[in-house]
């Protein structure tokens, strides 16, 4: 079968059904036509580069149909995985810092408390343990980020978090903050 005796149209009716079952074979889930896309092109293209003395067009097709919805995949996992690390990324720097991850707002505020004021930082100290006092110290009082915090302790940025998230939980728990209110 030579490409010049058919239409690209004629060819194309006639092996339609190669797109379907390679979609059907990779196990492919195209609710949009994407893939179904990918195949025509792929047809498209081995149409035009088709060469008879090189073996059976048929086989040509399911070469080129194949390996580009495989390209394709390939393709469209990569960018979910990027888009995965991003969405991380910002999960991440919204919850680095002194910030509630259910109401994005800050949880402690050194305004109203000074830094002076020992007795409001000792019995604050009395409810911590000595890490999380570490970090009230270096992130509140002194205004280090945790990366710094975590290199100044020769911890990982993660403990670091730990010890925030339980100090937050001790103190929003305890009444030592609001007693000095009054």
């Amino acid at each position: 079968m030579e490409k010049k005796d058919f239409t690209f149209e004629e060819i194309f009716k006639q092996n339609e059904k190669r797109i379907h079952y390679h979609i059907h074979k990779l196990h492919i889930r195209d609710p949009y036509n994407e893939f179904y896309v990918e195949g025509l092109y792929a047809m498209w293209l081995a149409y035009k580069k088709y060469q008879p003395d090189k073996g059976p067009l048929a086989t040509y097709f399911n070469f080129a149909i194949r390996n580009r919805l495989i390209d394709t995949i390939r393709s469209k996992s990569r960018d979910q995985k990027i888009n995965e690390a991003y969405a991380q990324k910002e999960s991440i720097d919204k919850q680095d810092g002194n910030y509630s991850t259910i109401s994005h707002a800050p949880i402690l505020s050194a305004k109203g408390i000074e830094i002076d004021d020992t007795e409001v930082w000792d019995e604050v100290k009395k409810i911590l343990t000595p890490n999380q006092w570490k970090w009230v110290d270096y992130y509140i009082i002194q205004g280090l980020s945790q990366k710094e915090i975590a290199d100044r302790e020769g911890v990982s940025i993660d403990a670091v978090k730990s010890w925030a998230r339980e100090a937050r939980k001790k103190l929003q728990a305890s009444d030592v903050l609001t007693s000095f209110d009054k």
